[in-house]
């Protein structure tokens, strides 16, 4: 087994933990562990909300979840030598669900996916499913099944949803004035356009004092993506994966967490993919003045891993720039073309005996497949959805009979 250079004790949360992680990007974070170009080693990872949602048949936890938390992250792991301007060379040798250990933590045999609620995250269809719900899934080696979906069992692309390097100072600036540009836009929106820097519940790895206090209020949330990576939430972004990461500061400073059994393309419900705490295996190199040899600066570059499971026949749900809601068209807009191929796809989920909700969560953590199938032709751009049909445990596909309606139960909902 590789080095562990980031550990955890799943029974506590990342703030107690002998060395805790952190849950905002600031330049000034202290490394927890240094490692070298060459070397392979492992981090071990807590599930992204601090282990807030249990395994049951409620969805409050969802409801209540406190997002000032999110998320904990491993880290940050120093690679000596690195200088701004290199590229990191990160390598996925490995990952997997938590070992077995004293309590229940997500990831130790179970996972989850989650709808947040509109006034507390949303998610891609948040005007159709304001509030929120859960679904469990039960870890068989490899595949998922869950009692809040019957019908339904897929092998799972796991992967990690959130790694980055830490950003500059001057970068760090720059996200917070745009960003807090655009909430300034509307600054009233439900959910919000988005989350400036919080001191709430801040954790900032072993800093301290001053630097503490200046994480929580100019570090950034990791919520979204951005030029240091982040909240990519790529699922093919697994073993075999290489990812060219560009460094914005000495020792380039790599964390992360936030990993999944199992996603599809969109994590749409927010919390779609089927979230865990675990553990993921790294080999790191650099690529000295790479940012400027590659033209890599804004965003990284990856290459896709090599493991996912063979699925060769889907049902595509297309969807077109038109909100049929309202009778509106917009021009080659893809955000509404893929909104419209999600919703058809729960409509006709639902002709099975699925409720939306349902659906919804399965579309979330499946490994679908999304697309931008055409995006020139005027006015309307067009994105499909690919769903494999062998995920269920009956023929899904049209027939001259017509769709056999049964019971499916139901996914955990709120009180």
């Amino acid at each position: 087994m590789p080095n562990v250079v980031f550990s955890i004790d799943q029974s506590m949360s990342m703030r107690d933990q002998k060395i805790p992680g952190h849950n905002r990007w600031h330049p000034d974070i202290p490394v927890a562990d240094m490692v070298r170009p060459g070397d392979e080693f492992r981090v071990e990872c807590r599930e992204w909300t601090d282990a807030q949602i249990g395994n049951n048949d409620s969805a409050n936890d969802v409801r209540d979840v406190d997002l000032s938390v999110a998320h904990v992250l491993s880290g940050p792991i120093g690679v000596d030598g690195a200088e701004p301007g290199d590229l990191l060379v990160v390598d996925i040798l490995d990952l997997g669900a938590v070992p077995q250990q004293v309590g229940d933590a997500p990831g130790q045999g179970w996972g989850y996916t989650g709808v947040f609620a509109k006034a507390n995250g949303g998610g891609f269809l948040t005007d159709y499913f304001p509030d929120a719900y859960k679904a469990i899934w039960d870890f068989h080696g490899q595949v998922a099944t869950s009692r809040h979906l019957p019908g339904v069992r897929y092998t799972g692309i796991t992967h990690p949803g959130l790694f980055g390097t830490a950003p500059s100072a001057e970068l760090l600036a720059a996200w917070n004035r745009r960003e807090q540009a655009l909430i300034d836009t509307d600054p009233q929106r439900v959910p919000p356009l988005g989350l400036p820097p919080l001191t709430e519940n801040v954790i900032a790895g072993t800093a301290s004092g001053e630097v503490a206090q200046r994480v929580g209020s100019e570090g950034a949330r990791t919520v979204p993506a951005r030029e240091n990576g982040g909240n990519h939430d790529i699922k093919n972004f697994t073993r075999g994966a290489r990812v060219f990461y560009p460094v914005h500061v000495k020792d380039a400073k790599l964390s992360g967490g936030d990993l999944h059994f199992s996603q599809g393309d969109g994590e749409i419900t927010f919390c779609g993919a089927i979230e865990m705490g675990g553990y993921i295996d790294f080999h790191v190199d650099l690529i000295k003045g790479g940012m400027e040899k590659y033209g890599i600066s804004t965003n990284p570059v990856f290459m896709p891993g090599n493991v996912e499971p063979r699925y060769s026949e889907f049902l595509s749900f297309i969807g077109i720039s038109v909100d049929h809601d309202t009778d509106t068209n917009y021009y080659l807009d893809a955000t509404v073309a893929y909104r419209r191929a999600c919703l058809n796809a729960v409509e006709y989920l639902k002709r099975w005996g699925y409720s939306g909700e349902q659906a919804y969560l399965l579309l979330g953590s499946a490994p679908i497949e999304g697309r931008v199938s055409g995006i020139v032709d005027i006015p309307n751009a067009c994105c499909s959805l690919y769903l494999p049909t062998a995920i269920f445990d009956f023929d899904v596909r049209p027939n001259p009979e017509g769709p056999v309606r049964k019971e499916r139960g139901q996914c955990a909902v709120t009180s």
